[in-house]
C-alpha cells in the first residue's frame, strides 16, 4: 500500500461514486451526501473536529496532479467543507461549518495522507471488500443494493461474469487475440459493463450466460479491434470514464463501421445462447404472474445508462418508476411526467442535429424530434404518430392535455389515463434519454 500526503485542493469527490451512480460534477456529489445522509455528514465532521485528524486514509487514483477519492469521500467533503465552509450546499448547512472550523485545534490540515492506487483492477477489488458498518455516520456505510448495482454498471466486477474474460476467451479460439500483450481486462470491463454498451458490440449477458445477438464473425471483429486499441494503449481507463466517453467511443467505431449492423442481427437471437465458462444449465421456472402497476413507470429494465449531465432525468425518473403511487400521487406524477417529457425532448435536441428552433414550443419539439427519431429507424410507426398527433388538443395525449394538468382546477388526472399516456410516449422518452 503506497501512502502520500496529498493536497487537499488536489482532492476531488468522485462524482461516480457508486453510491449515486454518475453525477454532473463535484459539487453534485458534495450536495448528494448531505441530501441523503445530512446527520451521519453531520456527525462524521464532528467527530473529525474532535479528534483532529481522519483515521483511515482515503482511496485515490490520480490523473495528472488530480486525485479522484474512490473511498473516503464524506471524509473528503468534510474537511473540504470545513477548510472552505461556502461549499457547503444550504446556508444553514455553511453556518454549520464555519462554526465547526473555530472549534479546530491548531491550523486546519491542508494535505491528507492518503492510499494511492495506480493499479484499477486492485482498486476495485478493495472497494468491493470494504462497506461493512456505519457507526452512525462516523464508520463507513454499507453500500444498499442499488449502491451495488453501480459498482458493477462501472467496473464490470462482481456481477457473477467477468466480461473481459469472455472476450477474450472467444477471440483465443477464433486465433484473433492480441499477440503483443494481455488485454487491460478493468479497462475492458469498464467499457462494457451495461448491457446498453454490450449490445451495441453484437452481445449480450444475462444470467451469467454470453449471448451473440448479431454475427458471430462482425462481433469477434469489433472485440479484436477493441481488443487492439485497450493493448497498444489507443485507449486508456481514463478515455472511458463516464457513460459519454464510453458512448462517444462506441459512436466512433459505428462510424468507422467497425460494430455490426441491424443487417448482421441473429433472426434467431434468444435461443442459441453460450454458457459461460463454469455454469450450469438453467432449470427452467413457471412464468411469474402479473403484478399489478403501482407507479408511472412500470418497475422494468429499459436499458437507459445514466451519464452525470443527467442527473435530474435520473431523479425525475426514478420517482416515477419507484417512489410516487399512482393512485395517491396522480398530481404530481402528471406534472413530474411533463417535467421528464420535456427534458427529455431537450436532451435530444442538445446531442443531435435537428431542425428544433430555441423558440418553437414543446408540441413542435416533439413532432420534429418524432421525425428525426423515425427517420433513423429509432422508433416504430405507433410511435412515430403519436409525437405528430402530440399538438393536436383533440388527442388523448397531447401538449394541450400536460398543460390542463398544471394550469387548470378542474382537469384531474386518472390512474388508467397517466398509464395510457406513458404507454404511448414511453419508447420516444427511451430514446431521447439515450444519446
Amino acid at each position: 500500500m503506497k501512502l502520500r500526503n496529498i493536497p487537499l485542493k488536489d482532492l476531488r469527490v468522485n462524482r461516480a461514486n457508486d453510491r449515486h451512480g454518475e453525477l454532473e460534477n463535484e459539487t453534485a456529489a458534495i450536495a448528494w451526501l448531505f441530501n441523503t445522509r445530512e446527520t451521519h455528514m453531520r456527525n462524521l465532521a464532528k467527530d473529525i473536529v474532535e479528534q483532529g485528524t481522519i483515521y483511515e486514509p482515503p482511496l485515490i487514483a490520480g490523473d495528472n496532479g488530480v486525485y479522484t477519492v474512490f473511498d473516503g469521500n464524506r471524509r473528503v467533503t468534510c474537511l473540504k467543507l470545513l477548510s472552505e465552509p461556502s461549499r457547503a450546499p444550504t446556508m444553514q448547512l455553511q453556518e454549520f461549518f464555519a462554526e465547526l472550523c473555530k472549534q479546530w485545534s491548531g491550523k486546519l490540515t491542508d494535505k491528507i495522507s492518503c492510499h494511492v492506487e495506480d493499479d484499477r483492477d486492485r482498486l476495485d477489488s478493495i472497494l468491493f471488500r470494504r462497506h461493512t458498518g456505519s457507526q452512525s455516520g462516523v464508520g463507513q456505510s454499507t453500500w444498499d443494493d442499488r449502491m451495488k448495482d453501480n459498482f458493477i454498471l462501472r467496473t464490470g466486477q462482481g456481477g457473477g461474469l467477468n466480461v473481459s474474460d469472455e472476450i477474450e476467451q472467444r477471440l483465443s479460439e477464433a486465433g484473433l487475440l492480441p499477440k503483443r500483450r494481455k488485454i487491460p481486462r478493468s479497462t475492458m470491463n469498464r467499457l462494457l459493463s451495461a448491457e446498453t454498451f454490450r449490445n451495441r458490440l453484437g452481445f449480450s449477458i444475462s444470467k451469467k450466460k454470453f449471448e451473440f445477438t448479431h454475427d458471430e464473425g462482425k462481433v469477434l471483429s469489433a472485440f479484436a479491434r477493441v481488443a487492439d486499441d485497450l493493448v497498444t494503449r489507443k485507449i486508456v481507463l481514463n478515455d472511458l470514464w463516464d457513460v459519454d466517453a464510453k458512448r462517444a467511443y462506441l459512436d466512433k467505431l459505428e462510424i468507422e463501421g467497425v460494430l455490426p449492423t441491424a443487417a448482421d442481427a441473429l433472426a434467431n437471437y434468444g435461443t442459441n445462447i453460450v454458457p459461460s465458462r463454469g455454469t450450469k444449465p438453467a432449470k427452467s421456472k413457471p412464468a411469474p404472474k402479473p403484478s399489478v402497476r403501482t407507479t408511472l413507470i412500470p418497475q422494468k429494465e429499459y436499458g437507459i445508462t445514466w451519464p452525470g449531465r443527467l442527473q435530474r432525468h435520473h431523479e425525475i425518473w426514478e420517482e416515477l418508476q419507484f417512489e410516487l403511487d399512482l393512485h395517491n400521487h396522480r398530481n404530481a406524477i402528471s406534472v413530474l411526467f411533463r417535467v421528464l417529457l420535456e427534458l427529455s425532448v431537450e436532451n435530444y435536441v442538445n446531442q443531435q442535429v435537428t431542425s428544433v428552433h430555441e423558440n418553437d414550443k414543446l408540441a413542435l419539439r416533439v413532432k420534429k424530434v418524432g421525425q428525426h427519431l423515425f427517420d433513423r429507424s429509432k422508433i416504430n410507426k405507433k410511435q412515430f404518430n403519436a409525437t405528430q398527433k402530440f399538438g393536436q388538443s383533440d388527442q388523448l395525449v397531447s401538449a394541450d392535455t400536460l398543460n390542463r394538468y398544471i394550469h387548470s382546477p378542474d382537469f384531474a388526472p386518472s390512474d388508467k389515463h397517466l398509464m395510457a399516456m406513458w404507454d404511448s410516449m414511453s419508447e420516444f422518452i427511451v430514446r431521447c434519454l439515450e444519446v
